[in-house]
């Protein structure tokens, strides 16, 4: 029997329940009936092309529990393949649920290929990086047509998303020279666009032929994650009005992709103040018809170079709690070098911790319940009923053992040997003598 949809979307339209949207609604302990709803308004995507073969399904929306997104690959100064897989499966057993290729050396099609069959994690792309590397030209060489072609490509590869920064015009050339910003343009895709403009005077192909782009999407179910390039990059460029625009041009084009049942998130900030980041969340909701949220972050300081794991995931809690559906990690490596294994593991924990935080506070159901269960193994003292709640169940483990009491091992631990107030409290309770000497 032929297939009667081309994307998630318009089999939610249709009311056909898919695989995928099965596999998505147990996760989530929702109904098919719910997930149709949402995924037919556009709030909750499945990045799932029929060409990435072995992938877990998940999905996106801000009602769902709250995902997470590593960015990996090589660069010139940093070019093993193998070591960017070896990242990749430790992302994987870790819990993320998207990676994305963001390789900009070499020959980047083959990874691509090797992702999208041996990963089952979504696999995202950013096209814009691949060009120039994919026709070795310089950028100024390149054509709107030459573009195109490279989304065609990772779309063919199997790749569940791409990053697409349809939201700069030749507009925004004006508005980055004429508004002083402190930063300017950071996001990286963003600025090659930019520099291709300004190079050619032609406009952002991904803007221009945005139909046919959809077109592409639209015939291999490639969720289009519309790119922030007018991201903020420090706090002073927060709010401004080259983000708003652009986020305001991100709604029409969100709109323009659902009349083609083209799934669609849409990126955010960056760097924000934590008093600003709940405002950001309920701007795009409001532009952007509830689409999916995905956010860098945001940073909440600018002065953390080596802990910016620890800003974004301030901020990124904030964010989700807030309506924001997907987080991109941040390492300790930001703005510092390509993250090794231990940058991309502190990154997803700490991406992790606030995308559990951020679901609790929302009432996701079932997000408490690993919490509960660890509150009743910290009361029984059961210390390997602790570790299976864990997030990091190695960490808390070696942390442990490296430091134990002396005596009265299996109780308690040593910050407060028989000092420990819930080892008091339990014989206090049972009519126990309490011996602390």
């Amino acid at each position: 029997m032929a297939k009667m949809y081309h994307t998630q979307m318009e089999a939610a339209r249709l009311g056909v329940v898919t695989p995928e949207l099965e596999a998505v609604a147990q996760k989530e302990k929702r109904t098919v009936e719910e997930l149709l709803a949402l995924m037919a308004a556009g709030k909750v995507v499945i990045p799932a092309n029929p060409g990435h073969r072995g992938l877990d399904p998940n999905g996106i929306g801000s009602m769902l529990t709250t995902k997470i997104n590593v960015n990996l690959g090589v660069s010139r100064d940093v070019a093993d393949y193998d070591a960017e897989m070896d990242k990749v499966m430790d992302a994987v057993n870790l819990g993320t649920h998207a990676i994305m290729d963001l390789s900009s050396h070499g020959n980047t099609q083959p990874f691509r290929r090797k992702l999208c069959t041996e990963c089952p994690a979504m696999i995202g792309t950013v096209p814009v990086y691949d060009a120039v590397i994919h026709y070795q030209r310089d950028l100024g060489t390149l054509t709107a047509r030459d573009f195109i072609d490279v989304v065609r490509l990772h779309a063919e590869d199997g790749v569940d998303f791409v990053t697409l920064h349809c939201g700069i015009t030749r507009n925004t050339i004006a508005q980055i020279k004429g508004n002083a910003r402190k930063m300017n343009i950071v996001s990286r895709g963003g600025s090659l666009v930019f520099a291709w403009m300004s190079m050619t005077g032609e406009e952002n192909p991904f803007y221009e032929y945005y139909d046919e782009i959809l077109d592409i999407c639209r015939e291999h179910d490639v969720t289009v994650s519309l790119g922030d390039a007018c991201r903020p990059g420090c706090l002073a460029d927060a709010s401004d009005i080259c983000q708003i625009d652009e986020l305001v041009r991100l709604g029409e084009l969100t709109r323009r992709a659902w009349a083609k049942d083209v799934q669609v998130m849409v990126e955010g900030p960056g760097h924000v103040p934590l008093n600003q980041v709940a405002a950001n969340m309920q701007i795009q909701q409001t532009l952007c018809l509830g689409a999916p949220f995905y956010v860098l972050g945001p940073l909440v300081t600018d002065i953390a170079p080596g802990y910016d794991h620890i800003t974004a995931a301030i901020g990124g809690a904030a964010a989700a709690m807030n309506g924001a559906a997907f987080l991109c990690y941040v390492t300790p490596a930001e703005h510092l070098a390509l993250p090794n294994r231990e940058d991309v593991r502190q990154g997803i924990i700490a991406s992790r911790i606030a995308a559990h935080a951020a679901d609790i506070a929302k009432g996701v159901p079932g997000a408490r319940d690993q919490d509960d269960r660890m509150g009743d193994a910290r009361r029984a003292l059961d210390w390997e009923a602790q570790f299976a709640e864990a997030l990091d169940p190695e960490t808390a483990r070696a942390i442990r053992d490296s430091r134990a009491p002396e005596d009265d091992h299996s109780e308690a631990c040593s910050m407060c040997g028989k000092f420990c107030a819930v080892r008091s409290m339990n014989k206090a309770l049972s009519g126990e003598i309490i011996d602390i000497l």
